[in-house]
C-alpha cells in the first residue's frame, strides 16, 4: 500500500488550504504573546519561560509548515496566481511568527521591569496587535473561496473591505505606540539608556505584529487584483 504524504494530503489540489493553515499556526502564535507581557507585568518569570515556549514551538510549526509549502511548489505547478506573490504572501504570514519569537525570547533572555505607568497601556497595544493578527487570518481564511469565484464578484468587494477594517486597525496600533514610547521617553532620565533602548525596540516589535499583519492583506489585495 502506497503511504500518503501528509503534507501532499493538506495540498488536496492546490497549497491555498496550507497556507490558511500556516496562517492559522501563526496566529496561534501570536495570541499567546498577551499572556507573555501579563506575567511580565506580574512579575511572574515561570509564567514568563511558558508563555516563550508555546510562541517557541508554534513559531517552529510554523517554519515546518512553510518550508514543506515551499518544497511542495514547484515552479511547474499550475497556480491560478504568480507563483512569486503566494511565496511573498508566506513570508509575510511567517513573519508575524517571527517577530512573536522576537519579542518572546528578548523579555526570557533579559530581565525586564515594565516602567511605572506603562503596564495598562502595554497590555491594550498587544491585545490590540493581537486583534489585527486575527483579522488578518479571517482575510486569509477567504483564500479559498476566492480561487473558487476566480478573483471576481461580491466575494473581492468583501475581501477589499476587510483589508479597509485591517488598514484602520493597524492605524490605531500605530497611534496607541506613540502613545506608549512618549511615556517611555517621558521617563528615561530615571532608568538606564540600555532599559530605555531595550523598551524601545519592544514597542517597535510589538507594532511590527500589526504591521505584518496588515501587509498580509494589502498582499492579498494585490494578489487579487493581478
Amino acid at each position: 500500500m502506497v503511504s500518503k504524504n501528509p503534507i501532499s494530503a493538506l495540498f488536496g489540489k492546490s497549497p491555498f488550504k496550507a497556507m490558511q493553515e500556516h496562517m492559522r499556526i501563526v496566529n496561534q502564535c501570536v495570541a499567546e504573546v498577551p499572556g507573555l507581557f501579563q506575567a511580565l507585568v506580574d512579575n511572574q518569570s515561570d509564567a514568563l519561560e511558558a508563555q516563550k515556549q508555546k510562541i517557541f514551538a508554534k513559531e517552529e510549526e510554523a517554519d515546518q509548515l512553510k518550508n514543506s509549502l515551499r518544497h511542495h511548489l514547484p515552479k511547474s505547478f499550475f497556480l491560478p496566481v504568480d507563483r512569486r506573490d503566494l511565496l511573498e504572501l508566506l513570508n509575510l504570514q511567517d513573519s508575524v511568527a517571527d517577530t512573536a519569537q522576537d519579542i518572546a525570547g528578548l523579555l526570557v533572555e533579559r530581565p525586564m521591569e515594565v516602567p511605572a505607568g506603562m503596564a495598562e497601556p502595554l497590555l491594550a497595544l498587544v491585545a490590540r496587535c493581537q486583534d489585527t493578527n486575527a483579522h488578518a487570518l479571517k482575510l486569509i481564511e477567504e483564500l479559498d473561496e476566492l480561487v473558487a469565484v476566480g478573483f471576481i464578484g461580491r466575494e473581492v468587494d468583501q475581501v477589499e473591505a476587510m483589508v479597509a477594517t485591517l488598514s484602520e486597525i493597524e492605524q490605531e496600533t500605530d497611534s496607541m505606540g506613540m502613545s506608549l514610547t512618549r511615556k517611555l521617553f517621558a521617563q528615561e532620565g530615571s532608568m538606564s539608556p540600555v532599559s530605555v533602548m531595550l523598551w524601545y525596540q519592544l514597542i517597535q516589535w510589538i507594532g511590527d505584529l500589526a504591521d505584518y499583519s496588515e501587509k498580509v492583506g494589502n498582499r492579498l489585495l494585490l494578489l487579487v487584483a493581478r
